[in-house]
């Protein structure tokens, strides 16, 4: 009985003298941007106009000098229009005319990596089409765009009853296997991030419940740890703005994965995704966007900096957050611009956790 006391002493001592996880260094502090427009981005901006609803992205507003995010993604891309490279009014090879180089270079000009979303909710029936027509050639294209900008891919595919999974295979097999026929660069998987164009990312569900057929597969072929596709998944926003509890238990799913689903889904690295918050809800600003003391990313800030994997990778915390959306993201809801902007949530947030400007290589596994 001593015996088992003192042992039973001794493992108490250790727990109690073992430190807590450390906190994982937060890598992506990102923003969906939608424009001025409900994400269409069909008109050209003027830059001093661009500047003066968006400069909250490129400075915290605390002296710095430094952005509020390390990441601007630009949403959303016709998938079908891009694979059709569609001249119009508001589209130009495909690509939104309101996206160009210019608003590229405005955010890159602050070390800001930038990326361009495909799809969204309202393309899904285009994305579905273009997925039956021609993926092979959608990815060359996506390649061809990213190239140009100097910009990364994001697969926004939100397809819940019958994904084109082996379409969106050859999507990124095509987008992977393109080279640029002026500078030789390929779009091959690049762990550092060095080559924007290299960068091609995929948004999954808040958690496990929705898109379950592009989760199972992203989770266990494109995002594996030991020969990953793809760079890394965006958990999504759920339907509406969620508790504390409530978005650690959707980022959790993608951790434990599904086992009893058929087929079942399994666990996913936290160095393998990002969790979302709204900025904006309905008809003013969340305190995700204008009080960081009373939002989710510090609430949740723990959580992600350290949930420990549970069946893939090695590593703990999660890659960071992503907000939706910069500017205004529909005629029903207010926009992110004065006097409703976000250096008082987002830009705090980003001094908290010094967030790394630009983005670093990211953790693998």
């Amino acid at each position: 009985m001593r015996r088992m006391m003192f042992c039973l002493f001794i493992v108490g001592a250790i727990t109690f003298l073992s430190s807590p996880a450390a906190n994982a260094q937060m890598q992506i502090y990102g923003a969906w941007h939608c424009g001025n427009d409900a994400c269409t981005w069909a008109s050209v901006r003027n830059m001093t106009d661009f500047d003066t609803k968006n400069h909250w992205l490129i400075d915290r507003g605390d002296g710095s000098g430094l952005p509020s995010v390390n990441l601007v993604i630009l949403s959303f891309v016709n998938p079908l229009r891009l694979l059709n490279k569609t001249n119009d009014a508001q589209t130009s090879q495909g690509v939104p005319i309101g996206m160009t180089q210019d608003v590229v270079n405005y955010f890159k000009a602050k070390n800001i990596r930038v990326m361009l979303s495909i799809g969204g909710i309202t393309y899904v029936s285009d994305w579905n089409t273009a997925l039956d027509t021609n993926p092979t050639q959608l990815g060359i294209n996506a390649a061809e765009l990213a190239h140009r900008l100097g910009v990364g891919i994001e697969i926004d595919y939100e397809e819940s009853s019958n994904p084109r999974l082996a379409a969106v295979q050859s999507f990124i097999n095509a987008y992977r296997s393109y080279v640029y026929p002026v500078d030789g660069k390929g779009t091959q998987y690049d762990a550092t991030g060095a080559n924007p164009a290299a960068r091609l990312t995929i948004d999954l569900a808040a958690g496990d419940r929705w898109l379950i057929g592009l989760c199972q597969k992203a989770t266990s072929t494109w995002l594996t740890t030991s020969s990953p596709v793809l760079d890394y998944a965006n958990a999504m926003v759920p339907n509406k703005q969620p508790s504390t509890s409530g978005a650690q238990s959707n980022w959790q799913e993608h951790i434990d994965g599904k086992p009893t689903y058929n087929p079942p889904i399994p666990p996913l690295a936290p160095a393998k995704f990002t969790g979302s918050l709204y900025i904006v809800t309905g008809n003013r600003p969340a305190p995700e966007c204008t009080n960081f003391s009373a939002s989710l990313e510090n609430s949740t800030g723990s959580y992600v900096q350290t949930v420990v994997p549970h069946g893939a990778g090695t590593t703990s915390g999660m890659l960071g957050y992503m907000f939706w959306a910069a500017e205004c993201q529909g005629t029903r809801t207010i926009c992110t611009t004065p006097p409703n902007t976000c250096e008082g949530g987002v830009g705090v947030g980003a001094k908290t956790y010094n967030i790394p400007i630009p983005m670093p290589p990211l953790r693998q596994n």
